[in-house]
């Protein structure tokens, strides 16, 4: 994101739009969406700082942030976001795996038609997201407390107005 500002603007854009703004989903639920999803595409810096400020919108519950990624049909959350996750996982392998059923179970499970879309749309940007982190190569730190206290700033502060820390850097060589 620092290498190119101009195209991290947008990005940072939308995701704040998508995991921030108002919406009958929480911010926690739509993080787990996109820490799941990332989890999927075994992007470890996008699940480790999306599973870090779902956690921290979560009252600190690091151990849900776990247990959906290993299993979120045994992990203590609401039935609609469950429902919503298969569709999230269905995206991740191909938009076209989600089904008329998919749907109709979400909405039986309460989930209205703009959750639906946000769920779709957040598990569509966050497999580019992976992919844009994975493909350049991006550092993906260890340290879980790091990504911590990363994850707290973000939930606190916002994408757009942390984005505003990053520090120019020169690209270099895989």
């Amino acid at each position: 994101m620092a290498f190119r500002p101009e195209t991290a603007k947008p990005l940072n854009e939308l995701v704040e739009v998508l995991l921030r703004s108002p919406n009958s989903l929480t911010p926690g639920e739509r993080e787990l969406i996109a820490t799941y999803v990332s989890y999927l595409n075994d992007c470890h810096y996008c699940q480790s700082i999306h599973g870090a400020i779902a956690a921290a919108h979560l009252d600190g519950d690091e151990e849900l942030v776990r247990r959906v990624k290993a299993d979120f049909q045994y992990a203590d959350i609401s039935d609609k976001l469950k429902a919503l996750l298969v569709i999230a996982s269905k995206v991740q392998r191909g938009g076209k795996q989600v089904t008329v059923e998919d749907v109709a179970s979400a909405r039986s499970a309460g989930a209205t038609d703009i959750e639906i879309h946000d769920t779709v749309l957040i598990a569509a940007a966050f497999c580019m997201y992976n992919r844009y982190v994975d493909g350049l190569a991006t550092v993906q730190p260890q340290d879980e407390d790091m990504y911590r206290q990363r994850g707290k700033m973000v939930a606190r502060d916002g994408y757009v107005s942390v984005s505003k820390t990053y520090l120019p850097v020169q690209p270099t060589a895989r």
